[in-house]
């Protein structure tokens, strides 16, 4: 009997998690702008903004006034490449092409976000 009920409790928590995930993933889904994304780049002291298309493949090339950073964008993607700085962590974090996603590089003061263009 105390092994039906602890079935049973089991399954009722596993229940709840699933529903609990499904409402996250709805309203994380509803929260996406549907529209154009583009790259932005902030960077440096000012925290300058730097607006960047992903409809054209390129490399960019910015002064952040530590380091320079290196921009790839292909396919809809951009990612941080050839990093001067000394870890390249800032390549780990590979390509970023959905709405909200980010990549950072500390020593340049640099974010890269992927976001809706308006």
């Amino acid at each position: 009997m105390k092994q039906k009920k602890n079935l049973w409790v089991n399954l009722l928590f596993a229940a709840v998690v699933l529903v609990i995930a499904g409402v996250l993933f709805y309203l994380r889904s509803a929260g996406q702008s549907g529209s154009t994304l583009g790259a932005e780049l902030i960077y440096g002291d000012a925290n300058t903004v730097q607006k960047i298309s992903l409809d054209t493949d390129a490399v960019y090339d910015i002064d952040t006034g530590y380091l320079t950073v290196h921009i790839e964008v292909k396919d809809g993607a951009a990612r941080f490449i050839d990093s001067p700085c000394p870890d390249h962590i800032c390549e780990s974090f590979g390509w970023i092409s959905q709405e909200d996603q980010t990549a950072t590089c500390l020593p340049a003061r640099a974010v890269l976000t992927i976001v809706p263009l308006a």
